[in-house]
């Protein structure tokens, strides 16, 4: 398995991975390929995939706002799970963010999503109980759930 960084021309394939992980929030605005160019080129070296044989099996998006850095849409193919490969993105997701000067990472993770949560816990990220998580659409998105 080689890890590499994400490029534009991993979309397809990269959604297609999104889409066939339960629990995975997408929205047609922030996560179609026009979000995700933006968000590739504000991120350039935070965002990986994992690939064997050719075949992305795993991705993770990692940006900053130089004080703070985020994870979203962390994926693994559910025919490759177990094999750490989430691991090893989180990590190199996480070095990549420290060389950005980066001392601390969020993410948000549905709470119906009972995997993602074990998963989350597993590497020692915790539950913030004294925060709102507040957000405001600014343009109408439709939210696709898998």
């Amino acid at each position: 398995m080689k890890i590499r960084k994400m490029v534009i021309a991993d979309y397809d394939e990269v959604y297609a991975l999104w889409m066939s992980c339960v629990g995975m929030g997408l929205n047609n605005i922030d996560d179609s390929k026009d979000g995700i160019e933006k968000f590739l080129k504000r991120n350039p070296d935070t965002c990986l995939v994992a690939e064997t044989e050719n075949k992305i099996v795993g991705v993770i998006l990692t940006g900053n706002d130089g004080r703070r850095g985020y994870i979203y849409h962390t994926a693994v193919n559910p025919q490759f799970r177990k094999q750490g490969i989430a691991r090893k993105l989180v990590d190199n997701a996480i070095q990549e963010l420290e060389q950005c000067g980066i001392n601390k990472v969020a993410l948000v993770v549905f709470d119906r999503n009972e995997n993602g949560n074990a998963f989350w816990e597993k590497l020692g990220f915790t539950v913030r109980e004294d925060l709102i998580y507040r957000n405001k659409s600014i343009k109408e998105m439709i939210r696709i759930d898998t």
